[in-house]
């Protein structure tokens, strides 16, 4: 009986341990996967941060490159778009100096003699006219200069349709009369002429108005030839104040009779100061655009012409800084 007891003791014992060798085992194999596990999920979260890090770092190149290669594109911007937008138009533009007639050695008129007038109270003005304009993309090159200039449009015609259309969407304009010149090989459909009788010119002027309703002045496209005749010029601004239009002489020959006509009707005569781009090379467009507004600083007030060609357009935009000194203005709040 005694025997029997100790044998089952020791099967016991012998059972416990195997249970305590399994238990073991478990646990440690349980510790093993628990402690992979745990591994194994901080090395994947750290491959996931590292290729989350090279995602952001690679994205952010790219906005970089992007963003350099758009400065790149966008520093001549201006000048390039302005270039694209007036290609089209102003490839037949050789030179602006046929205000002056068809002469290549035109000299320009010395400008009219003005009173040395500071002022000191508020900044001196200068209006900027732009002659010539007669198609969309002068419009828009003008406009992309964000910068009050006037533009005066030349009347429609076969050649351009749609000047007092694109003029009808521009709050102040001007209009760019041709008028007979001494010489001149390319002059405009229905040019005023010195022969032509009060009643034309009257009827001219009246059609311009119902064409550009909104016109508060013109100035004359060549017209060395008109200007100069006292009696055409007492029929023009005769037709003109019955339409309450106001005359702004380009001042194209310095035998302008203007002067005389405005005084006799009790008006202020006006007139341009400075030609930008009598000759179109853009270092010599900058110089005039200087020369304009000393005038302006000397007088108060100055008017300077140019075209809707590049480098007008360029030189202008180029300028913006100098223009700091004056107080830019449309023609109607010259004074």
């Amino acid at each position: 009986m005694t025997k029997r007891k100790k044998h089952s003791s020791h099967n016991s014992s012998k059972i416990l341990t195997y249970i305590a060798w399994t238990l073991a085992l478990i646990a440690l194999i349980l510790s093993s996967l628990v402690a992979g596990y745990y591994f194994g999920y901080e090395a994947a979260k750290e491959d996931i941060l590292k290729k989350s890090k090279y995602e952001k770092e690679k994205r952010l190149s790219m906005l970089q490159k992007l963003e350099e290669a758009s400065l790149k594109k966008e520093i001549p911007t201006v000048n390039s778009r302005l270039k694209e937008v007036l290609k089209k138009d102003t490839k037949d533009y050789a030179t602006a100096s046929h205000e002056y007639d068809d002469e290549p050695l035109a000299k320009p008129p010395k400008r009219v003699h003005r009173e040395i007038k500071r002022v000191v109270s508020q900044k001196p003005k200068l209006a900027i006219i732009m002659d010539d304009v007669s198609v969309k993309s002068h419009v828009n090159a003008i406009k992309s200069l964000g910068l009050p200039v006037t533009m005066s449009f030349l009347p429609p015609s076969a050649a351009r349709p749609n000047s007092a259309k694109l003029a009808s969407n521009e709050n102040i304009y001007m209009v760019h009369l041709p008028m007979e010149a001494q010489n001149f090989s390319a002059e405009e459909p229905d040019t005023l002429r010195i022969s032509d009788s009060q009643q034309k010119i009257s009827q001219r002027i009246k059609d311009l108005k119902n064409l550009f309703p909104k016109v508060e002045y013109i100035n004359n496209h060549t017209g060395s030839k008109f200007t100069s005749n006292e009696i055409a010029m007492n029929r023009l601004v005769f037709a003109l104040r019955q339409q309450n239009i106001g005359f702004i002489d380009s001042r194209t020959t310095a035998e302008t009779q203007a002067p005389k006509v405005m005084k006799n009707y009790g008006l202020s005569y006006v007139a341009r100061d400075v030609f930008l781009d009598h000759q179109m090379d853009k270092r010599y467009i900058k110089t005039q655009i200087k020369k304009a507004i000393k005038l302006a600083k000397l007088h108060g007030t100055a008017i300077a012409i140019g075209h809707p060609h590049v480098n007008t357009i360029m030189a202008l935009n180029e300028s913006k800084k100098l223009f700091n000194e004056v107080e830019l203005v449309y023609i109607n709040k010259l004074n």
